[in-house]
Formats: structure tokens, C-alpha cells, sequence
């Protein structure tokens, strides 16, 4: 039992200048600006910026239905949680940081909850959200001759499938052209192996003739083919410029939606009201804590002042790990953070109520301290078990702002559990019972 206390000490206090420097915020010094700490190595990159939600950080949310009239009902969970993905990562394509995205199934309507904190080019991504980006390459029936295809213009209707899609794409990249003929930037198409050997097929039989490349619908290029091409590599010119051609490649690489979307609602959070939001959390934070502060120094002396280092320790150690992981902190989640406050300190209660129970009984502070820790252990794990296996459950069939709140109390749980038996009994171990 703690044979090494001093050693612990010493442990607990590079695990708190660790956190210190996770926990470190923006601050200016004689008028230098420094960010917040990063973590840089060969394992871990990581920004240590806090990661905030929509009612902090502003941002948009879109409420979005899913048209199922053309799917079978047995596929339509598939494919709306298919839809999810899609819209997923048409979003991340475009920078936005820690998306939120639901699904919900209500009757027979199908939909999608997508929160975007802190977008700043709103209007680009709704619009992205909304394109099916369906990719296909057509060619002209047998009977136009090479002489009839040279002559005239031909109409985007005479086209037909070749059953070549946006299905069999591997991956679009945008780049500058390489080709002094065809300026500005280009999107190389990269065919998985099935669409290696359709490609290979439509040049080998479309010889000097025009093989049609559309996106949704519209003819984006006509080029004639020069050679067979069987590395399943393809190019789309079009004089795009580095955002057209970006823009096309997003909406490729995304896939092919199979259910059509219709924005029903869209709201929109300031970044004011976000930091009114901020500053009444912390608010709040600083005076849960000064207040859990002045009762345990008030009825609890210099055991009090153990159990506010151990909680100074506690709030360093969960806001870090809330970085590191990172966490979306939410109004909720930080509801769930300070109600972990309350919940740290009522392990040191039962812990210090123990402790003075022995001392009445007559028995040596050591004693008393050992037996104390050992009796209330029993009742700080059962509780927190207890508490662990409902914050399981909200996190698991909750959504939105209740797994936030369930996530960050499930963390502070097993943080206080720490602190309590690790942080307060190294303290009194060491710095308590050595002065007697």
C-alpha cells in the first residue's frame, strides 16, 4: 500500500505539468500572441485547440430529408446511412472541423441532422450537399461514322451509356494541366480494376471517335479517343480553374447519392452568442468549483485543503484528456463536466467521513487512514460503476447533446476515481500522517 509514496508525489506532479501545458489557452505577452499547445511526433500530431460544438462555437445545422420513393424498403436504411457517408465526407472535403451528422427515421420519413461548427463558407457546402455528382461516360451509336462526328456538332441527347460510372472511379485528384494545349487545371480520373477493363473497352471500340464524359447530367467534354488506354487512367479538361476543378473532384470522390436530398430547415448559430455561451460556462465552472472549495476547507480544516489540490489536479487532468482525445465539448458536455465536479468530491467525502469515524473509535491516525480508504472503497466503486453503466446507455441510444453529456461524465467518473484514491491518499499519506 503506497510503499513509495514520495515517488508517487512525483509522478503526480509531471502528470499535472503535462496537463498544464495541454490545458495552456491563447494568451499575449508584451504584445506576442502564442496559440495553443500542439503535440508534434512521429506518432501523434495533434492540435491542441479546443474542439467546440455548434451552440459554442456557431456555426450552421441543416435538418435534411432523404427521397426513398425509388428504393426498395429493405434497402432504405442502407441506404440513408449510405447517404450519411456520403454528406460526411463531401463536408470534410471542405475543412469543416468535427462535424456532427444523425440520422433519423420518424413514420416513413427519412432524415439527416447535420451540425457545422464554426463553418465560415456555409453556402459552398450546403451547395455540395445537395449535388448527386453522378459521373458517367457515353458514346455515340455505331451508325455516326468518324466523317459525320468531325462535321457537326453533335447534341449531348445523341450520347448513350456505357454503363462506365462514377461507381467504378477509384479516386479524382485535381492538378494543374500538363498539356500547353489545354490550360489551366485538370481532374485525373483513377478507375478501380471493373472499371479498368469498361475503360479499356470503350477506347478499344471507339477508336477516332468521342467518348462523352457527364456529370449529373451535363456534358462536361467530348474527347476523341487517340489510343486504347488499359491503366484505367483518364483526364477531364475543360480550362477549369484550381476551385472548378477541386470542386469537381470533391463531388467524384464523394460518390454518387442514391437518394436525393432536400434541405427542410436550416439555422444558423453567431459566433456571439457561441462566446456569451463560453463565458457563462466558465462562469459557471469557476463557481461550482470556489464553492465545492469553501465547504470542504469550511467543515473538513486541512483535510479540506487535500481534497481541493486532489480536485485542482482532477480539472487539470479531464480538461487535457478532453484535448487530447478530443472531445466536442457542447453546452451539455460541460453540464456533465462540472456535474463530475460534485461527483469527485463525494468520493472525498465518504473517504474523509470514514477516516474521522476510525479516529472516533479511538484508533492511530495511520490506522485510521488505511481503514478509512479501505471501507470506502466498496461504496466510491458501486456508485461509480452505477454511474458508468448510465452514462453506457445515453451514450449508446442518445444523440447529439446527450452523448456530449454522457461522454464528458463518463470521463470525469474514471478521472475522479483517480484523483480520490491515487491524488487525495498520496497527499495525506505523505504531507498528512508525517507530521504526527
Amino acid at each position: 500500500m503506497l510503499k513509495k509514496p514520495r515517488l508517487i508525489v512525483l509522478i503526480i506532479i509531471a502528470l499535472t505539468l503535462l496537463s498544464l501545458y495541454v490545458d495552456l489557452p491563447k494568451f499575449k505577452i508584451f504584445g506576442q500572441y502564442f496559440t495553443h499547445s500542439k503535440f508534434v511526433t512521429n506518432v501523434i500530431k495533434r492540435d491542441l485547440e479546443p474542439k467546440l460544438g455548434l451552440d459554442l462555437a456557431g456555426g450552421v445545422e441543416l435538418t435534411m430529408s432523404a427521397d426513398m420513393s425509388n428504393i426498395d424498403f429493405a434497402s432504405r436504411d442502407d441506404a440513408l446511412e449510405s447517404a450519411k457517408n456520403i454528406v460526411e465526407n463531401r463536408i470534410n472535403a471542405y475543412g469543416v472541423s468535427e462535424p456532427v451528422i444523425q440520422t433519423g427515421k420518424k413514420g416513413g420519413q427519412y432524415r439527416l441532422i447535420v451540425e457545422m461548427p464554426g463553418v465560415s463558407n456555409a453556402d459552398e457546402v450546403i451547395a455540395a450537399l445537395k449535388k448527386v455528382a453522378f459521373l458517367e461516360f457515353k458514346t455515340l451509336p455505331k451508325d455516326f461514322s468518324k466523317e459525320a462526328t468531325a462535321e457537326i456538332e453533335i447534341s449531348p441527347d445523341v450520347f448513350i451509356s456505357t454503363g462506365l460510372t462514377g461507381n467504378d472511379l477509384r479516386r479524382a485528384t485535381a492538378s494543374p494541366s500538363q498539356d500547353s494545349q489545354t490550360p489551366g487545371y485538370v481532374v485525373n480520373l483513377e478507375f478501380n480494376s471493373e472499371g479498368a477493363k469498361k475503360f479499356e473497352e470503350i477506347t478499344k471500340n471507339n477508336l477516332e471517335r468521342p467518348v462523352a464524359i457527364f456529370i449529373d447530367g451535363e456534358l462536361k467534354q467530348a474527347p476523341r479517343v487517340q489510343s486504347v488506354i488499359s491503366d484505367g487512367k483518364a483526364i477531364i479538361t475543360g480550362n477549369f480553374d484550381s476551385k472548378q476543378a477541386k470542386e469537381i473532384a470533391i463531388e467524384l470522390n464523394s460518390g454518387a447519392l442514391k437518394t436525393p436530398l432536400k434541405i427542410e430547415s436550416q439555422s444558423r448559430v453567431g459566433p456571439t452568442i457561441g462566446q456569451s455561451s463560453i463565458q457563462k460556462s466558465i462562469f459557471a465552472t469557476v463557481v461550482g468549483l470556489t464553492s465545492v472549495a469553501i465547504f470542504m476547507i469550511f467543515y473538513y480544516r486541512v483535510l479540506g485543503l487535500f481534497a481541493i489540490a486532489a480536485l485542482f489536479i482532477y480539472t487539470l487532468l479531464v480538461f487535457a484528456i478532453f484535448k487530447l482525445v478530443p472531445v466536442t465539448l457542447t453546452l451539455a458536455g460541460i453540464a456533465g463536466f462540472v456535474l463530475s465536479i460534485g461527483m469527485a468530491v463525494d468520493a472525498n467525502i465518504l473517504i474523509f467521513e470514514r477516516i474521522k469515524e476510525e479516529l472516533r473509535w479511538g484508533k492511530p491516525k495511520l490506522e485510521a487512514f488505511f481503514a478509512g480508504f479501505e471501507r470506502a472503497w466498496p461504496s466510491i466503486r458501486d456508485s461509480n460503476v452505477s454511474s458508468l453503466i448510465t452514462t453506457a446507455i445515453l451514450f449508446n441510444f442518445g444523440t447529439g447533446p446527450i452523448r456530449g453529456f454522457a461522454l464528458t461524465l463518463a470521463i470525469g467518473i474514471l478521472v475522479s476515481m483517480f484523483s480520490a484514491i491515487t491524488v487525495t491518499r498520496t497527499f495525506l499519506r505523505t504531507f498528512w500522517i508525517r507530521k504526527y
